[in-house]
């Protein structure tokens, strides 16, 4: 497996050919994989499981965040779905069992109102939130739906389990339902986490304040035009979330890196205006005004991004064309077969 740019370990390590998921290579992963696996079926994030198995043990004995269970960054379903595809070629039971002990804990994992919190067992603070943010809970639905849809991919996975899993992800798609926001009386988008007893808005880490995401909320659309046979709540949902993002795209305007020998790296991030540029859209929006904005690690918000202090500039995606294939493609193709007679892009 090529380290192809741009790309996390997490994502490469599940876009490979078919053929190569039965390599030796793909083997030792899959072992690494079985090594870092907690006791309760869930797996630590940030970790590379690509890497030799010597490095993986120094790390097992120098970071205690390991014995932490998340669905954070990709973690716990990555290693789902990459044991699934290499066990449907070399047919190891130990790959099927640690499936098996992932989907347990990811059903313990949810919540009741069907939302599921970045780690589990529970942290204290935001951790304890329902998490959409970088697509958490998401790829959890997902996988469950996969597991439900193509069991052919999961052949290990027994008749108990996935009603479990049909269970789950209608109780994920009704808390989805729960947490759009509405301004106004007019259902918008979501937040990149939520709080998991009233549903509302929720701040996480000091510049993650309360307000709709204009990249969390693209991952949630993109699961529930997924889903046959949308009911008319699932329908108005994707149609409100749909006009929210056509209304929050910001025009006239491109993100540029700039070589900047005072800041550490050597670049620099700039906006600047440019009527030819594409649309593109902010991270975090007022909820009522629906202005994109930025914020600093003090919490302080402001509204142009050169006020940042260099690090959270430079290390945040406060600015990015997320929505642009679900404007294009995805809600196309889905509005003709489900919603004919509206089209919420047609003004």
């Amino acid at each position: 497996m090529g380290q192809q740019r741009g790309l996390k370990w997490e994502e490469e390590c599940l876009i490979q050919d078919d053929a190569w998921y039965g390599t030796y290579q793909a083997q030792r992963i899959a072992n690494n994989m079985l090594l870092f696996q907690n006791d309760d079926g869930g797996w630590p994030k940030n970790i590379n499981m690509t890497q030799p198995v010597d490095k993986g043990i120094k790390k097992l004995d120098d970071d205690a965040d390991l014995s932490v269970s998340t669905i954070d960054n990709g973690a716990t379903v990555t290693q789902m779905r990459f044991l699934s595809r290499v066990f449907s070629h070399v047919n190891n039971p130990k790959y099927a069992a640690s499936v098996i002990n992932g989907f347990d804990y990811l059903i313990d994992a949810q919540y009741d109102n069907g939302g599921w919190p970045q780690f589990y067992p529970l942290r204290k603070g935001y951790y304890s939130h329902i998490t959409f943010n970088d697509e958490a809970m998401v790829n959890v639905l997902f996988l469950l739906n996969d597991i439900i849809s193509t069991p052919e991919q999961f052949p290990f996975v027994d008749k108990i389990r996935k009603n479990k899993a049909t269970e789950s992800v209608q109780k994920g798609i009704e808390c989805i339902l729960k947490c759009q926001i509405e301004v106004e009386g007019e259902l918008t988008a979501w937040c990149a986490q939520h709080d998991e007893k009233t549903f509302k808005p929720a701040k996480a880490r000091s510049y993650e304040l309360p307000s709709i995401s204009g990249k969390e909320s693209v991952g949630i659309v993109e699961f529930l035009l997924e889903i046959e046979n949308p009911d008319d709540r699932i329908i108005n949902s994707i149609q409100r979330a749909i006009k929210w993002f056509d209304s929050a795209k910001i025009e006239g305007i491109r993100k540029k890196w700039v070589r900047d020998e005072s800041i550490e790296g050597g670049y620099n991030k700039i906006m600047f205006e440019d009527p030819n540029a594409l649309p593109i859209w902010g991270r975090f929006y007022e909820i009522g005004s629906n202005q994109y904005f930025f914020c600093d690690r003090d919490g302080s918000i402001h509204y142009n991004l050169a006020e940042l202090s260099a690090e959270r500039r430079i290390e945040y995606a406060w600015l990015g064309y997320w929505p642009e294939s679900l404007l294009s493609k995805s809600y196309p193709e889905w509005q003709l077969k489900w919603a004919p007679d509206e089209n919420v892009l047609q003004k």
